[in-house]
């Protein structure tokens, strides 16, 4: 080669151009099936879920019978009716509730309308009964369910969605304060260190320790020899679910979330407070029952005449079966509180006597005016929400005391039963946005007669005004701060919002990873 000439280099041939493997197609929206207990305080929270969850791009189906259906079916044909974004519509399936099968009166579909407890043993015979008729439906569901979020009282829905490889995730109506609490109780066997069923002893293990008696605990701590195998098959089949969805959120639980999580060695979902799913009013006015006891209009003007902050609702809650004498010491308390009010009160239990004393007592008269009375159902969030409404007794329900805490207003307790009392110290003694009326012993289904009155007129005018006239503003501003934290919980990025997109993510994975194996 001759000097300065540069050496040639070889070109490569072009290399062979190979297609993109083909892109594999999105995983379709995953499909959640809701069947919550037949129970106002049950259902109302899961159909606040079924539209968040919705609005996420999920399918949903919500589980029910014709009868509880109708107390709700305006709420979800509005939702689909939504023209502001576009998702796949919320559907109903309605199964027959056999009745007549198990010896229930025709149209006994709903724990708020069983006279007696002799009749929850046939309650429950006919909620399991439904499980063919479901079994059959979900395995025709298109497209295929991915999940079922079940009522922890559906014991039978765990065994069913193991056959249909489904992903179960058990519902609790309750917080993770009272959930963690019986967890501890029964861990530590602390209710049997009382020598009394009044005597308080140490919930231990607790981020915020406090006290109860057993005279307070849930039912479940009693022995119900005709409920207690339901009881059983109850606790087996969580343990046996993927996790637990709850209507909360992490701030108010004061680390009881994470402490329960621990305890249970499982995945908990904090997704609330998921009545703020309600922005409109007639959201609001239906939430519940689409038929309530009081035209929004009348309610709203009556509210409209109050100064902010007067006004003191009253509701003990859809199971409240409190007798007579004592539903007049409660309205007789609010009269000499002296403060307006609204009471929304059940006549349905022996109507003729508590609505002779009302009329013929002279009460509505002389209450016209200051005294707005709702007999039967109330738009208890529409209320809560109005700036005229300034305390709330209550019967600590979850769902009125998160309602309450929302809607930035504070509580005069009344517990009656279930984990009410545990909802109790968690308002009064951890929370600090409640006063107690002074009950102390749960008033459980049946009993409502040998307990008769256990709370004064007394004593409910001086807890309204212990906790209206003056001495609660510390009380208000934390409540309102609790309010700020539960919306920003909800919103994009906070808290609840994250978690209910972990588990939707969570069930889609669960459901990838099924497809794969198969």
């Amino acid at each position: 080669m001759a000097p300065g000439r540069a050496t040639p280099v070889p070109v490569p041939a072009p290399a062979k151009l190979h297609p993109p493997p083909p892109s594999l197609p999105p995983p379709p929206p995953p499909h959640f099936i809701l069947f919550p207990l037949m129970a106002q305080g049950h259902t109302i929270p899961i159909i606040d879920m079924a539209r968040l969850i919705s609005d996420r791009g999920a399918f949903v189906t919500i589980v029910t019978t014709t009868h509880n259906s109708t107390r709700f079916e305006s709420v979800i044909r509005r939702a689909n009716s939504s023209a502001h974004r576009a998702r796949p519509e919320i559907r109903i399936v309605r199964l027959h509730f056999p009745c007549q099968e198990v010896g229930l009166p025709l149209g006994y579909e709903n724990l708020d309308v069983l006279p007696s407890p002799d009749l929850l043993k046939k309650f429950y015979e006919a909620l399991d009964l439904l499980q063919g008729p479901l079994e059959s439906v979900l395995r025709e569901t298109d497209p295929p369910p991915s999940c079922l979020i079940s009522d922890r009282c559906l014991s039978w829905t765990a065994e069913m969605a193991r056959r249909l490889n489904i992903t179960r995730i058990v519902f609790h109506g309750m917080s993770c304060f009272s959930l963690l609490s019986a967890v501890k109780i029964r861990a530590h066997k602390a209710h049997l260190s009382a020598a009394s069923d009044e005597e308080p002893f140490l919930v231990p293990g607790m981020p915020q320790p406090y006290h109860v008696s057993r005279s307070q605990l849930p039912g479940s701590f009693l022995r119900l020899p005709d409920l207690d195998d339901v009881r059983n098959k109850m606790q087996e089949a969580e343990t046996q679910s993927f996790g637990v969805v709850a209507n909360t959120f992490e701030f108010l639980e004061h680390g009881c979330a994470e402490e329960y999580r621990n305890s249970i060695s499982k995945r908990v979902w904090c997704v609330g407070p998921v009545s703020l799913t309600n922005r409109f009013n007639l959201d609001k006015f239906e939430r519940g029952n689409n038929n309530p006891s009081i035209d929004e209009a009348q309610c709203l003007t009556w509210l409209d005449r109050m100064e902010p902050r007067s006004v003191i609702y009253a509701c003990l809650g859809s199971l409240c079966r409190l007798v007579p004498s004592q539903l007049v010491e409660l309205g007789l308390g609010l009269e000499a509180s002296g403060r307006p009010f609204v009471w929304a009160v059940k006549t349905d239990r022996r109507p003729a006597e508590l609505d002779d004393w009302l009329v013929g007592s002279g009460f509505e008269e002389r209450v016209k005016g200051r005294g707005l009375i709702i007999k039967g159902w109330a738009p208890q969030v529409l209320i809560l929400s109005h700036v005229a409404v300034g305390g709330f007794l209550t019967h600590c329900g979850w769902n009125s005391t998160v309602e309450a805490i929302c809607a930035g207003v504070p509580m005069v307790t009344w517990p009656l039963f279930a984990e009410q009392f545990l909802n109790e110290k968690m308002v009064v003694e951890v929370l600090r946005v409640g006063v107690r009326v002074g009950a102390e012993t749960a008033v459980r289904f049946g009993d409502e007669e040998r307990v008769g009155v256990a709370v004064r007129r007394e004593a409910v005018a001086a807890a309204v005004a212990a906790l209206m006239d003056g001495g609660g503003e510390r009380m208000v501003e934390r409540v309102r701060e609790l309010a700020a934290m539960a919306r920003e919980a909800m919103d994009p990025g906070g808290s609840s919002h994250s978690d209910l997109s972990d588990l939707i993510d969570a069930v889609v994975k669960r459901q990838a990873g099924s497809r794969a194996k198969n």
